[in-house]
């Protein structure tokens, strides 16, 4: 319990920051259109190609190559970012979707035509209409996140030592698991499964909920 409050932490943090550049990028290249919505896409292709552990573990040595005697925080921080740089691209994608529909709808004409700026209709008339499905996807992807931290405290480059998330307990345990102290990986291993399993469901209950078409 006490490795899942850190593993729950870094994955939170980093949904939330995959939030605000996912979204941030989506509504702006499906209101915006033109080549910056055209360049926004071709990054979002590009970071789609590549595994995303194997992004976070690029960005995450090179962040510890740059600051090789890194403060804990600025550890977590490189870690919170290395996830987060992962994640943005389906919020990106999905928003920039919903965005382009509701851009065509009457009330964003109507307050184009009396002159409200667009950055104020972004901001307060599509922005509410598209952040439905984001909501979903983010619960889902805490899960991913947890993994993804587990997966790269396990391989030793994830959370600092002397801060046990899940993985590094898993990790440290993985050595003692055929020496009768099994409990060190089979507890923390449960944890991350329970926790997994639970965040999934509570996205499909979102997904359920804030359905309309199954009310």
């Amino acid at each position: 319990m006490y490795g899942a409050r850190i593993s729950l932490f870094v994955a939170l943090a980093a949904v939330l920051l995959s939030v605000v550049v996912g979204v941030g990028l989506g509504l702006l290249s499906g209101f915006v259109g033109g080549r910056l919505d055209a360049f926004i896409m071709r990054v979002c292709d590009v970071m789609l190609s590549f595994p995303a552990i194997l992004v976070a573990l690029l960005i995450d040595g090179v962040g510890r190559a740059m600051f090789p005697n890194a403060h804990e925080t600025l550890a977590f921080a490189v870690l919170v970012l290395a996830i987060a740089l992962t994640g943005w691209v389906k919020y990106a994608r999905t928003v920039r979707g919903t965005t382009m529909v509701e851009r065509q709808k009457e009330y964003v004409q109507a307050a184009r035509v009396i002159g409200v700026p667009g950055r104020r209709i972004m901001r307060r008339h599509v922005l509410p209409n598209v952040l439905g499905p984001v909501l979903v996807l983010a619960t889902i992807d805490v899960a991913q996140a947890v993994i993804i931290e587990a997966t790269l405290s396990f391989l030793g480059v994830g959370v600092p030592p002397t801060s046990p998330s899940l993985g590094t307990l898993i990790r440290v345990g993985n050595d003692f698991l055929f020496s009768g102290e099994w409990w060190i990986t089979v507890w923390p291993g449960l944890m991350l499964m329970v926790i997994a399993l639970s965040v999934n469901l509570l996205g499909d209950w979102l997904r359920d909920a804030l359905n309309p078409r199954l009310r």
